[in-house]
């Protein structure tokens, strides 16, 4: 991903929307930075996006049900 601002390339694509779930519960297991501060700025523009951060704020309330390390 270093070089890239998104999983294939410069565009937003499906990849993307695929990882960001993955992502965003594999890193509240193991978290990745500082080890992985490539993959940690990834996760942060994710994140960022509206409609991702929609979903986030969405599921929210449903976070504590998720087991967590």
């Amino acid at each position: 991903m270093v070089g890239r601002t998104w999983a294939a390339g410069e565009a937003f694509t499906l990849a993307d929307c695929a990882a960001a779930p993955a992502l965003t519960y594999g890193e509240k297991v193991e978290p990745f930075s500082p080890a992985h501060p490539a993959l940690t700025a990834y996760l942060a523009r994710l994140e960022a996006r509206p409609s991702f951060a929609r979903v986030l704020a969405e599921v929210a309330p449903y976070a504590h049900m998720f087991p967590t390390g």
